[in-house]
């Protein structure tokens, strides 16, 4: 009996070890430590992660989906870059007037004789064939210029990092290493949409003259874009204003659902499709009925916008993994010495209390989970921009990096910037809510903010 049990035991604890053993090599549930990402299925995951990075990376660094045809096939933008003395026309784009247009160059991408050039000040900033040299080297950030064999500029195509990534300015001003998803503020992109030579695609579509859609592009401004202008015609606000919204932040969007200021247009997926077909002007397949309502949507049904057929389709294989790429960057970390720390522990406990903050910024995605969206009074603002979006809502904004109201934030708060700095939106929802923060309460509040 004793040597039964003993063997019986024995059996017991070889078999608990080799559960123990397998559960650990196979991940499951239960049991600490990581999977083995050398073998299996785990391999094959991390490999397609790995190669979705990779992919995503370089399309939303580079991509153009074919915009080219659009930009400089229709339009005719790079000879008004080139200027007429390098086979375009009128004066041309400098290097410091496209900087002074909020244009990025990728200095991790310069050649190191231009480098040597531009740090000894050899380099003519002024001369529109200095703008040819940086497109050749292929560094000018969200833009690509096509050349012939001759050297000569053929075309131009845009990419998504052309309104969502900046650079550190670490070597100049306008000029360093990229900082992908975080919103390019300074880009006028209405005023270099302006410099084309024609713009008919343009009136045609929206049913104006030229003299009228220059106006409008121009009236956009540094950080702004109006996406739904090619949908509904409202090119003005009632008091007005421009209907440009601010480039929001493409970066810490995991967990997100709704992607824009009018969130009910979709997530992101959504939104890469929109943008890169009918803003962006590439070639692919684009599908919402929603576009069809004669009403909401004039310009977009008469265009049949909520069903667009390529010929050959450059952007749906594109998406997944530059969706997957979007959603793998993090919120930028606030720098050491840009918000007090005490402050901000106090003000952490007004957040999720007495201001009431939480109820719709929910740590730690800072928005709500799952149908995040409100009415206009709800928030206490205008219906506008509200009411050109499908459920005619506001989403509840993802509180990213509020410390850096110099880059990311640069040109206000909300979709269009009303607020110019923390304390007035603090100001305006205290107000609206009647929340009755002290002045002690709104200083804590603000500095926890900063800290997000």
């Amino acid at each position: 009996m004793k040597t039964a049990s003993r063997i019986a035991g024995i059996s017991v604890l070889a078999l608990v070890v080799g559960v123990a053993c397998m559960q650990r090599s196979t991940g499951a549930p239960g049991m600490s430590g990581s999977p083995d990402a050398s073998s299996g299925f785990d391999r094959t995951i991390a490999e397609h992660a790995r190669q979705l990075m990779d992919e995503g990376r370089a399309t939303f660094r580079s991509d153009t989906f074919g915009s080219e045809g659009f930009w400089g096939g229709a339009l005719h933008l790079h000879r008004a870059i080139a200027g007429e003395k390098n086979g375009g026309v009128g004066p041309g784009l400098s290097p410091k007037q496209a900087l002074a247009l909020g244009l990025k160059v990728d200095a991790s991408g310069l050649p190191a004789t231009l480098v040597a050039a531009l740090k000894a000040r050899t380099v003519d900033l002024d001369d529109p064939a200095s703008t040819m040299a940086l497109l050749k080297a292929n560094v000018v950030v969200g833009v690509t210029g096509f050349f012939d064999s001759q050297g000569r500029i053929v075309s131009v195509g845009i990419q998504c990092a052309l309104c969502h990534s900046t650079v550190d300015d670490g070597f100049a001003p306008g000029i360093g290493r990229r900082l992908d998803g975080w919103p390019n503020r300074d880009l006028d992109i209405g005023a270099i949409v302006a410099l084309a030579p024609t713009l008919k695609p343009y009136t045609d579509l929206l049913g104006a003259d030229d003299a009228m859609v220059r106006k409008v592009l121009k009236s956009w401004g540094p950080g702004k874009f109006d996406a739904q202008l090619t949908l509904d015609g409202k090119a003005f606000r009632p008091d007005g204003k421009s209907a440009a919204t601010l480039n929001p932040a493409a970066f810490g969007l995991a967990g997100v659902n709704q992607h824009t200021w009018t969130g009910s247009w979709g997530s992101v997926t959504y939104w890469n499709a929109f943008v890169a077909n009918l803003e962006m002007h590439g070639q692919g397949t684009f599908f919402d009925p929603r576009l069809n309502n004669k009403e909401q949507y004039p310009v977009a049904a008469r265009a049949n916008l909520g069903n667009v057929r390529a010929s050959e389709d450059r952007i749906t294989p594109k998406l997944a993994a530059l969706h997957f790429y979007q959603l793998a960057i993090p919120v930028p970390k606030p720098p050491e010495g840009t918000f007090d720390k005490a402050s901000a522990d106090r003000g952490r406990a007004v957040f999720n209390g007495k201001s009431k903050c939480a109820v719709c910024h929910v740590p730690p995605i800072f928005t709500e989970p799952g149908w995040n969206l409100h009415k206009p009074e709800e928030i206490g603002i205008d219906a506008f921009q509200a009411d050109r979006a499908p459920d005619r809502a506001y989403r509840t904004t993802p509180l990213r990096a509020l410390w850096d109201s110099k880059k990311i934030h640069k040109g206000g708060f909300y979709h269009d910037g009303r607020f110019a700095t923390l304390q007035d939106v603090v100001d305006h929802y205290n107000t609206f809510m009647k929340l009755g923060l002290t002045t002690a309460e709104t200083r804590d509040l603000i500095e926890y903010l900063k800290s997000l």
